[in-house]
């Protein structure tokens, strides 16, 4: 996962700011088929080699999910609605996405709600210690959206320069683009 600023990530992967999972500096490798992303616009993602392992990765903006065709941004915003209680195809017709796409979201992030929130949470305790425990919000999915957002205005008043990242975009660098995805807390783990 690497930020939404294409010049940046580009001259970080020249500069050898790009490390591989393995501990080897990632070089240059092409690019990735180009893709349309509903709400990021048309990417062109950069593909890359690492010399150690000789495994390739695809370097993955951090405003968008795996195998998904929306934006994190998009998302979120139909996770948020449900945690205040809309169903899917209210959240399908405002976000005029299918829904049976929605209905997807839903269920992808219903499963690793409790994973979400815990990752959230754990992040939350490393940025803010005396933060004190989260309030319930009602339901697991309400509780991990709520994770999320706490732990985001916890990294802008950490950090400071978090302000560009949204909360969406910060659980999917922290989640590894995973936040949808099945096997979410031993994808995490192993990425950590």
């Amino acid at each position: 996962m690497v930020g939404t600023d294409a010049a940046e990530v580009e001259r970080r992967l020249k500069s050898g700011g790009l490390v591989c999972p393995c501990g080897d500096v990632l070089g240059p490798w092409g690019f990735a088929r180009p893709r349309t992303v509903r709400g990021a616009g048309l990417l062109r993602p950069r593909r890359v080699r690492c010399p150690g392992c000789r495994v390739t990765h695809v370097l993955l903006s951090i405003a968008c999910l795996l195998r998904r065709a929306d934006a994190v941004e998009v998302i979120g915003a139909g996770l948020r609605a449900k945690a205040a209680g809309a169903g899917h195809r209210p959240i399908a017709a405002r976000l005029d996405r299918p829904v049976s796409t929605v209905r997807g979201w839903l269920r992808a992030f219903g499963r690793n709600a409790e994973t979400t929130r815990s990752i959230l949470v754990g992040l939350l305790v490393e940025l803010d210690p005396l933060h004190g425990p989260l309030r319930p919000a009602g339901s697991a999915f309400a509780d991990a959206v709520e994770a999320i957002g706490t732990a985001a205005a916890a990294a802008r008043r950490r950090l400071g320069v978090v302000g560009a990242v949204s909360p969406w975009q910060l659980v999917s660098a922290v989640t590894g683009g995973r936040l949808l995805a099945s096997g979410l807390g031993s994808a995490v783990a192993n990425t950590n």
